[in-house]
């Protein structure tokens, strides 16, 4: 697999705008997915309140299922949205590439197994997994650690939501105006809000839930912008160094 070159040439023949907007549907398509799946999430879960939780998930069993798909279904998506912007970035840094890619995949994989936490507490909490030995209190106890587990494990992948985007972000300003220089500048800060939310929620969890709302703004504000752009522009044609253009 072969990457765009710093002359816009794609040695596979494929047009550099194809692949950037196919890497835009994939941002797209990986963000209403991922989107969806968080937004049930909160709905059904109530810190340190085991029959609370229980009750929520028992009543909306369906839409959490639903939402296990819709992670299993993005963190494919997260993979090919990488290996796609590989082979439009990898001519600008190989080895940046390889990095971006290999977050996605680790990501993508913890995505998945967090996915599989949420499943089993909608199953302790429908009665398809048999807790009854421990009563009514007991089986809500463990569809609680359950799901305490996939909002914590939501955290631990969101290590690498925002690794990715630091060399994301950096081909995208080494791009040679592939790509502009302030979305690769944007998609790093991203990429540091993202890991500061994270700190804050493990180190300090009263700050962590008061600066969430906000700290999180400018990683939807750098990933929605890399989405418009890929899917609206594409990708520019490289500007030419001068020792290039002069061969040329």
């Amino acid at each position: 697999m072969t990457g765009v070159d710093r002359t816009g040439v794609d040695r596979t023949g494929v047009d550099p705008k194809r692949l950037a907007r196919t890497a835009g549907v994939l941002y797209l398509v990986l963000g209403i997915l991922t989107g969806f799946a968080g937004a049930v999430a909160p709905r059904v879960y109530v810190a340190g309140d085991a029959a609370a939780t229980a009750g929520h998930l028992a009543a909306s069993a369906a839409t959490v299922r639903y939402a296990v798909v819709a992670d299993l279904a993005g963190a494919v998506a997260w993979v090919l949205l990488a290996l796609t912007l590989y082979r439009l970035l990898s001519g600008f840094g190989r080895g940046l590439a390889w990095t971006m890619v290999i977050f996605a995949a680790l990501g993508a994989g913890i995505m998945m197994l967090n996915a599989v936490f949420e499943f089993e507490a909608v199953r302790v909490a429908t009665g398809a997994v048999d807790f009854s030995s421990l009563g009514a209190a007991g089986s809500s106890a463990v569809a609680l650690l359950l799901l305490d587990t996939h909002h914590y494990g939501v955290f631990v992948a969101q290590v690498f939501f925002g690794l990715w985007l630091f060399p994301l972000g950096a081909l995208a300003w080494r791009s040679s105006g592939m790509l502009p220089r302030w979305l690769g500048a944007a998609l790093i800060t991203g990429g540091a809000c993202y890991l500061a939310d994270l700190l804050a929620a493990f180190l300090a969890p009263d700050l962590g839930r008061a600066i969430h709302a906000g700290v999180t703004v400018l990683p939807a504000v750098a990933e929605v912008s890399a989405v418009v752009y890929l899917l609206i522009i594409g990708a520019r044609t490289p500007r030419l160094p001068r020792p290039v253009l002069a061969e040329a």
